[in-house]
């Protein structure tokens, strides 16, 4: 499993299996020790996905020892601001019934997020924050956030499929030593990304899925992956992807799918925020 080093020296796992939407306990715990036992080290969740207390009875039953995972877990909206955000860290503590968090995020740059960061670095400074980060920003709150504050987010995770790539974006990233991390890698298989010609066939070639070559061509380009699934056999099949290297030119053919827009929505419609605003947790 490779690991990056980001940039306030914490080491985080390139894939992690990701739990959206998976709302049923049973499920949810389920999936988290079945990607464990398969050698999945980074559980990504949320409060707003309301699977936190799943997650952590997984990782109570699984056996493996704290330190050996990178728990991610993110503030949603209605919890932005200095206040509302520590108690939100407080309750995820709780839920997850851990010590620490090894990533926390703010999930929207909605609502007082500034004030969200302050509170995530004082928690980031008493140890129950290891690192801080945050969830699609684009560029411009970005550097802005890396303005005006001491400590910088450490990782963006972005919606990133072959539909979707966000090269630019990227760069700016890189060059500001935010670590991406894809969420929605196989675009929720809109676009019929499974059925797709050029994916199949150069997995084909390797004898690898349409979603291991997505997977290993998010790797190749450096950014991090949170496969979502609730199925062991896709589990195991997400994380086998360490065997082989897709070569120049085909990582070149991918890059031409890219269609330049989001799969799913706008973050920045004013309908989309209204609507996120709206949900409680």
């Amino acid at each position: 499993m490779e690991k990056i080093r980001l940039s306030n020296d914490a080491v985080m796992p390139m894939l992690g299996l990701g739990v959206y939407q998976l709302t049923d306990p049973q499920e949810c715990e389920r999936a988290v020790i079945n990607a464990i036992d398969a050698g999945y080290r980074l559980i990504d969740t949320a409060s707003a996905y309301g699977n936190e207390k799943a997650v952590g009875q997984a990782i109570k039953n699984s056996g493996i020892n704290r330190n050996e995972l990178f728990i991610t877990t993110k503030v949603w909206v209605s919890d932005a601001g200095y206040g509302s955000t520590k108690n939100a860290i407080e309750r995820s503590l709780q839920r997850l019934d851990v010590d620490y968090i090894d990533l926390y995020l703010v999930h929207q740059a909605v609502g007082d997020y500034y004030g969200s960061w302050r509170a995530m670095s004082e928690s980031n400074k008493n140890g129950t924050i290891r690192t801080l980060g945050v969830s699609n920003f684009f560029p411009d709150r970005i550097a802005d956030l890396i303005a005006h504050h001491e400590i910088k987010p450490a990782v963006n995770q972005i919606e990133v499929h072959p539909f979707y790539q966000r090269a630019h974006e990227h760069q700016f990233l890189q060059r500001n030593d935010v670590q991406v991390q894809s969420w929605a890698s196989f675009a929720e298989g809109r676009n019929d990304l499974f059925l797709n010609d050029l994916l199949a066939g150069i997995g084909r070639r390797y004898n690898k899925s349409v979603a291991q070559v997505t997977l290993r061509w998010l790797i190749q380009r450096g950014i991090a992956v949170i496969p979502r699934s609730a199925r062991k056999e896709r589990i195991k099949e997400n994380a086998a992807i360490w065997d082989f290297s897709l070569t120049a030119e085909e990582m070149s053919a991918i890059a031409t799918l890219d269609r330049k827009v989001s799969a799913f929505f706008d973050h920045r419609d004013p309908g989309i925020i209204a609507k996120w605003v709206d949900r409680k947790f």
